[in-house]
């Protein structure tokens, strides 16, 4: 940056960071901001403003480090990206108007607002990065939990086991059903396995084309497959939509299907008289 630019910034820091507090309060109450408190609002802008006056004092891998620093904090408390983007407009803004007006004809040419723009455009590049670089990681880690506990197939008696389903299936998913499913049955030397739908809240075309698939892979592997939690509007559903589930047996509730997958391993349950 400039010398003269960077000079006349620090020199008017203080005005600067006023009339920029006081413009960026009219959004003060957008989206998360509003339930920040007064105190931690005002303190965390005037950070910020610390932060932006450090940028022309330090070489721009000195800078770098504080900013990510700052932003990651921001990023851990909740605040918005939004807070980030007009924020910086404000200061651009704001510094333009302020600087304007101290009678420095340099400060009213085309180079200075340049100067200005190149500043806070490489500042606002750099904190959009690290949010949108953070955010695509915590999701891609809560994707990747969620992939393990989505499909699980859990024994519950000697080879039985059950496929509890929750949630919307979409094709990447109904993938790794069929990964678990299959290496589940192998490991567990299920007969009978019960895939259980009661947490699914749509059953469309789709879902019940991915269901059938699972069963007939069981079926080839050497197990049978019982479909259960069919609630009845679910069943209407597949009724309407013209699908066969006629392959396979299906059970209203787990209880029923518990029942069945015993009988088909030659055992039941019996009342025992005390």
């Amino acid at each position: 940056m400039n010398p003269f630019i960077r000079d006349i910034i620090l020199e008017h820091k203080e005005e600067i960071m006023e009339s920029w507090l006081v413009e960026i309060k009219k959004f003060r109450s957008d989206d998360l901001l509003q339930n920040i408190s007064d105190s931690m609002y005002e303190k965390t802008n005037r950070e910020f403003v610390d932060k932006l006056t450090l940028t022309i004092e330090k070489e721009k891998h000195e800078f770098k480090d504080d900013l990510i620093q700052f932003a990651e904090r921001l990023i851990q408390l909740g605040w918005p990206l939004n807070y980030i983007t007009r924020g910086l407009q404000e200061f651009r803004k704001t510094t333009v108007e302020s600087l304007s007006t101290t009678g420095e004809n340099y400060c009213k040419s085309i180079e200075f607002f340049q100067e200005i723009e190149d500043w806070i455009d490489d500042i606002v590049n750099l904190l959009v990065n690290q949010y949108s670089g953070s955010w695509e990681n915590t999701v891609f880690l809560q994707k990747m939990a969620l992939k393990e506990l989505s499909a699980p197939l859990i024994p519950v008696f000697d080879n039985i086991s059950v496929m509890p389903l929750i949630g919307t299936i979409d094709t990447e998913r109904a993938r790794l059903i069929m990964e678990n499913l299959l290496d589940g049955v192998i490991e567990h030397r299920s007969q009978v396995v019960l895939i259980d739908i009661t947490g699914v809240p749509v059953v469309d075309t789709m879902v019940a084309h991915h269901i059938i698939q699972a069963s007939e892979a069981v079926r080839l592997v050497g197990a049978k497959c019982i479909l259960v939690g069919i609630r009845p509007e679910i069943a209407q559903t597949i009724v309407n939509l013209g699908i066969d589930l006629g392959k396979f047996p299906t059970k209203s509730t787990m209880k029923k299907g518990i029942e069945s997958a015993l009988e088909l391993t030659q055992r039941q349950i019996v009342e025992i008289e005390q």
